[in-house]
């Protein structure tokens, strides 16, 4: 079993900037992907971004430029440098950590910004 555990959301004015912060413990061999999820008021939860044990990362075109992912393999740990958030960066944001065959989900942080 592996457990994930978010940190770093909070309350941010339009322009601002947050980095969010995700730990995996538990029975880890290699993690294989990691990575971010966010779903908003009423929609469905969508990619944000994601990266490879070997660093390869895939972002979302709707947060490519402000969003930078990045991870450290000998802390099991990734992160979301999120700048230049506007409303519509407002959601629940996961997350994700695929080990072997199985997939992992946080329990989600609270990212709100204020216009």
């Amino acid at each position: 079993q592996v457990q994930l555990v978010e940190s770093g959301g909070g309350l941010v004015q339009a322009g601002g900037s947050l980095r969010l912060n995700c730990a995996a413990s538990g029975t880890i061999f290699t993690i294989n992907t990691m990575g971010w999820f966010r779903q908003a008021p009423g929609k469905q939860r969508e990619l944000v971004a994601i990266i490879t044990s070997d660093y390869k990362t895939n972002t979302a075109d709707s947060v490519k430029g402000r969003l930078t992912i990045s991870r450290d393999n000998a802390k099991n740990t990734v992160s979301l440098q999120m700048n230049s958030l506007n409303a519509e960066d407002t959601a629940v944001y996961y997350c994700y950590a695929a080990v072997r065959s199985s997939t992992y989900w946080g329990l989600g942080t609270q990212v709100t910004v204020s216009s």
